[in-house]
């Protein structure tokens, strides 16, 4: 992971999503997630968030019946997770590009914004499909977005800017073709979520009834895809969102 972060910046990154914008991305960006892990097993499964961060998508993905692990390289960032979610996860620190793990060690993986922040995304993905037996989910910033033209590109303005403006942000083409490069599978299912501006990121009327919905793959600002890699047919999706809405992990 080339980016360090610090207790000051895993503050900061936490803060966010406790804004009425963070705190409607973050239900958002988990509404896709388990969109996608809805054609997978769960009960007895085990599941890597690699670059867990946090922990409010390993708290997400506990929540809907997965046996959950997350890795980081920042001790901090895991110390937060471990605050989340406590005993209900196992907890490593570690490099996402050397993973401390055997081949097929979990049956599923997901990599959520954490490619943006890597010197080298191909070697973590080749990773992340040697220890996860059968699929992998990967959450990205999307190039595309007019959420790329607020704060990641040179130059932005916008106070939300800071780090993402220095990730290495990826179209979905970009994915496509690295999935393929990497570990010579395609992209089985990819959706997207948020594709207006930061400031129409909330509940009311009109801006909320639009930023509810899950879009093509490429129209949002957060895009998630699917790689199925053990070849098995999918199971028929059955949606497993949790019974209270989550705002802040």
């Amino acid at each position: 992971m080339s980016t360090r972060w610090d207790g000051e910046s895993v503050a900061r990154y936490e803060e966010w999503f406790e804004t009425r914008e963070g705190a409607f991305a973050f239900t958002q960006e988990r509404r896709l997630l388990e969109r996608l892990v809805s054609a997978w097993p769960r009960r007895g499964q085990r599941l890597l968030d690699i670059g867990c961060g946090p922990g409010m998508f390993l708290k997400a993905l506990w929540e809907t019946g997965f046996d959950v692990s997350g890795l980081d390289s920042s001790p901090d960032m895991l110390g937060a997770a471990r605050r989340r979610l406590g005993p209900h996860a196992s907890y490593h620190i570690g490099q996402a590009d050397h993973l401390p793990f055997d081949e097929n060690e979990f049956e599923f993986a997901v990599l959520m914004t954490v490619l943006e922040f890597c010197d080298d995304p191909e070697a973590v993905l080749r990773e992340a499909a040697r220890v996860a037996r059968h699929g992998l989910i990967i959450g990205f910033l999307n190039r595309w977005s007019l959420y790329w033209w607020a704060v990641g590109r040179a130059g932005a303005k916008s106070p939300e800017a800071g780090r993402l403006a220095a990730a290495h942000w990826f179209s979905p083409l970009d994915i496509r073709r690295m999935v393929g490069r990497a570990i010579g599978l395609r992209v089985e299912e990819g959706a997207s979520v948020l594709p207006g501006p930061v400031w129409t990121w909330r509940g009311d009327r009109p801006w909320g009834l639009c930023n509810r919905l899950v879009y093509p793959f490429e129209l949002g600002a957060y895009c998630a895809v699917r790689i199925d890699l053990s070849g098995g047919k999918p199971l028929t999706p059955l949606m497993a969102f949790s019974a209270r809405p989550c705002g802040t992990g």
